[in-house]
């Protein structure tokens, strides 16, 4: 499955954005998908993750409370809403897919997209 992230950008601390993940190839209801994030210098980290059919939702402690996946299958895509952003949640967004929705957990997710900027000014 190819992935193609976008929704990157610029916003001040306190804003909003929302990433769009658009998938092609293969099956896309049959994927979990999420979003994994890397700042400079740092490890790439799990944000947040949808399983196939919606019903599942995973996401990381960062992003509790204040981002919100989704996905609508009949446009091959997924969501990440993130408001009340903040300065360090400055990275490169990537999208990434697997047939196993607990793959993000293992660092075993097999499909990645190229990522897209998010910078939170102060």
């Amino acid at each position: 499955v190819q992935l193609q992230a976008s929704g990157g950008g610029l916003v001040q601390a306190g804003g909003s954005l929302r990433l769009s993940c658009a998938a092609s190839g293969r099956t896309f209801n049959n994927y979990a998908v999420g979003w994994f994030r890397q700042a400079p210098g740092k490890e790439r980290e799990f944000v947040a993750l949808v399983n196939w059919d919606g019903t599942s939702l995973y996401y990381a402690d960062s992003a509790k409370g204040r981002f919100t996946i989704s996905r609508d299958n009949a446009k091959n895509t997924v969501y990440l809403q993130m408001n009340s952003l903040k300065p360090e949640d400055t990275a490169v967004y990537y999208c990434t897919a697997d047939q196993n929705e607990g793959s993000w957990y293992y660092g075993t997710m097999t499909y990645w997209g190229k990522g897209t900027q998010v910078t939170v000014s102060s």
